[in-house]
């Protein structure tokens, strides 16, 4: 009772087998066109995750910049101010030795 091994050799059969492995190759590219979208969707989240944390950071040390400048400024005025009143002070002595 020998089979006919030859039926896998014979065209339509073997259309079928190929197109199915075809069709299997293709699925398998799929799949890892997929997997290599999912992939750099992955990479594109992180980066931008990324870029968002940087973002936050520079923020951050712009508000710091800004609030040193502007205690800075506040120092400076207070100089100013007590320069004015040291000068008139010393005019309105002037003004009463000259009398």
């Amino acid at each position: 009772m020998s089979q006919d091994h030859a039926i896998a050799l014979q065209p339509g059969r073997q259309s079928e087998t190929l197109s199915k492995k075809k069709r299997n190759e293709r699925k398998g590219n799929k799949e890892r066109k997929g997997k290599k979208r999912k992939r750099q969707e992955r990479k594109g989240k992180k980066e931008k995750e990324r870029n968002r944390e940087r973002k936050k950071k520079k923020e951050k040390e712009e508000r710091k910049r800004k609030k040193e400048r502007k205690k800075e400024r506040k120092k400076e005025r207070k100089k100013e101010k007590e320069r004015k009143k040291e000068k008139e002070e010393e005019r309105k002595e002037g003004r009463k030795e000259g009398n």
